[in-house]
């Protein structure tokens, strides 16, 4: 996977190449070649390619691994303050914060806002079948992400349904 740090060194070698690109355009006017013109617009095209390298390289393309978190799906996403995932039927209170953590750190970015007073919140859920043909939704915990930081709630008696709908 690319990091910021390969996108900030294409940035230099494109870099070096746009000004070398405008040096042999300037001399392309200089002694009145044909093709000058054309010569222009790849070197601007190069310094737009150069530009979008330089904003690439500020982004950060890693993201945070928790220990002790698993993977989980995203089953709603408002695209702003609500996002609710799914997590097996088999974890425990201990994986569910660490995922609930993990969540919050891919899903929660300073780019999802929200309407003015919404707090954006990572809810866990999962699917317990109780009898044949019948489905119930648990939810087992939610990620909010406050002023402060992140306050994870892990919901107690849902997990223990759980562990009772397994026994």
């Amino acid at each position: 996977m690319l990091t910021p740090a390969d996108f900030l060194d294409a940035t230099k070698w494109l870099s070096f190449a746009t000004l070398g690109l405008a040096a042999f355009t300037a001399l392309a006017f200089v002694v009145g070649w044909g093709f000058r013109f054309r010569l222009v617009g790849i070197t601007g095209f190069t310094g737009v390619l150069t530009v979008g390298l330089l904003g690439l390289s500020f982004q950060p393309f890693s993201r945070a691994q928790i220990e002790g978190a698993i993977p989980y799906t995203s089953v709603y996403d408002s695209g702003a303050a609500q996002v609710v995932i799914r997590v097996p039927g088999t974890i425990d209170a201990p994986t569910l914060n660490a995922t609930l953590e993990q969540a919050a750190s891919d899903q929660l970015r300073s780019g999802r806002l929200g309407p003015p007073g919404t707090v954006p919140t990572i809810r866990a859920r999962t699917l317990v079948h109780p009898e044949p043909g019948q489905t119930q939704l648990l939810y087992l915990g939610q990620a909010v992400k406050t002023q402060d930081g992140l306050e994870i709630e892990v919901f107690d008696q849902q997990l223990a349904a759980l562990a009772d709908s397994r026994s």
